[in-house]
């Protein structure tokens, strides 16, 4: 079958893109039609998402997408939107660093278990997921369909509703074990079942684009927009270029994931006791990680220096600081609101007993020492979850780009690591839509034979990441 082009629109928390790929038996190529920042915007005391503003900039995107046989659209996870009844959006969606999660998830663990939450869902528990955004305020009356964010701008293209499973399957709200809405627990929380769109699944068709779309963007209305693994973690992870299933992943940008990937989920107390997610990957499987704070403590400590701050020049110097000499629990709540990070990680140290770091470059090592114990505490405690052996690790994402934070990895892990792809999210998007068209029935042989990567052999004394990892309790 002869290469085609797929649009991969691809949202980030702090970025967005429409990226081209040209995929064929022996190509896959990408091709950036347009790239934008993406900025949430606080009012009234409440941080929400322009999710209009992000609209527009797809459209913007779309109009430089001739010839391509599908569009694809992935985001982050947990945010959504309320349509009326005549298919409005109801306000802005909110984002889920905002505050008016604090206290809920302490609440419904108290009445329903923690356990039960986790026997359903299978997730992590972490303060802002779908769940205990619904919770914390009542849902409109006037609300009659919930969208996930990609789902959103899907039906904005289409004018088709659905939900899409490996976002769905970050809500709380989604039954791992069955594969659908856990509809007799989303009423014992007292929330509306009917707000729940019908299911899909990634290489599903959606629809069509809407007239008003097509004139906008000069595409033709017969276009189609296929469902891809929304979640922009799935589709990073379905671009992981691993060679058997023994290997071990970290889909590193503002946040890290890392895990395994699995047939089934794990959903044993000790699974839940140690953090980790059983989120729905491209063809069923299961992603099952931990979230890892990621690179969010490097981009807002560069927001706090603006641009008196060169990464490159931060890097080279965090690369000659002394190791060790501060570190943090990237997980610790504290982390999650933006705002003065370096500050946060010199209290942190402070109130832990060590000395805070002196200097940007210290912090800069500080962050990338913890991020990589992070990752392997998160790899580690997978394979002892699951019983999946790991024999190398993968980085896709941004992070693939940062060689002191790939290196400090395999230092930790003790594992190669191989990094790259960059684009990993936008590539799987675009493989996913590929698959359901006709064309890469491999895609991770496919990934390995076309695109950059890099190895990193572990160095280093195994005996001071173990002291180092005890120090901040992820040992």
């Amino acid at each position: 079958m002869p290469p085609r082009s797929f649009a991969a629109v691809d949202l980030g928390a702090s970025s967005g893109r429409v990226m081209i790929a040209r995929v064929g038996d022996d190509e896959l190529t990408l091709r950036q039609a347009h790239r934008f920042a993406n900025r949430p915007v606080r009012t009234a005391g409440t941080l929400y998402w322009d999710v209009l503003g992000l609209y527009g900039e797809v459209l913007e995107g779309l109009r430089g997408a001739d010839g391509v046989t599908s569009v694809g659209v992935d985001s982050w996870a947990v945010d959504y939107g309320l349509l009326d009844p005549a298919g409005a959006l109801i306000g802005n969606p909110v984002h889920y660093r905002d505050g008016r999660t604090d206290g809920v998830m302490d609440k419904l663990i108290d009445e329903v278990g923690a356990q039960t939450l986790y026997d359903i869902g299978g997730l992590q528990f972490l303060p802002f997921n779908t769940v205990y955004q619904l919770l914390s305020a009542p849902v409109p009356e006037a609300a009659r369909t919930l969208l996930m964010i990609p789902d959103l701008l899907a039906y904005w293209l289409t004018g088709e509703v659905g939900a899409e499973q490996t976002n769905a399957s970050t809500t709380g709200l989604y039954d791992v074990r069955t594969g659908d809405w856990a509809y007799a627990f989303i009423e014992r929380l007292g929330l509306p079942t009917g707000i729940f769109p019908p299911l899909r699944r990634p290489g599903d068709v959606i629809g069509t684009l809407r007239p008003d779309v097509a004139a906008e963007t000069g595409l033709p209305e017969s276009l189609p927009v296929t469902a891809v693994g929304s979640h922009d973690t799935a589709s990073a992870v379905l671009a992981v270029p691993a060679e058997h299933d023994r290997f071990g992943y970290v889909s590193c940008g503002t946040w890290s994931l890392a895990g395994v990937e699995l047939d089934a989920p794990v959903l044993t107390e000790e699974s839940r006791a140690a953090g980790f997610t059983n989120e729905v990957g491209v063809g069923g499987t299961i992603r099952y990680l931990r979230n890892v704070m990621g690179l969010w403590l490097l981009q807002e400590s560069l927001r706090t220096w603006r641009a008196e701050a060169s990464l490159p020049e931060l890097l080279a110097a965090a690369t000659d600081a002394p190791p060790f000499a501060a570190l943090v629990d990237p997980g610790d709540q504290a982390f999650i609101p933006p705002g003065d990070m370096p500050a946060r990680i010199s209290a942190y140290c402070a109130r832990t007993g060590q000395r805070p770091p002196e200097g940007r470059a210290e912090i800069v090592r500080c962050i990338l020492e913890s991020l990589a114990l992070g990752h392997r505490a998160a790899i580690r405690d997978a394979a002892r979850l699951s019983g999946r052996s790991v024999e190398v690790v993968h980085i896709v994402g941004g992070g693939a780009r940062n060689a002191l934070l790939c290196q400090l990895t395999a230092d930790a892990c003790g594992l190669p690591v191989v990094a790259g792809p960059v684009e990993a999210t936008a590539i799987g998007n675009a493989l996913a839509q590929a698959r359901a068209h006709g064309l890469a029935a491999d895609p991770r042989e496919l990934v390995r034979r076309t695109q950059e990567l890099t190895v990193y052999r572990p160095r280093g004394d195994d005996a001071a990441w173990d002291r180092a990892a005890r120090r901040i309790g992820l040992s």
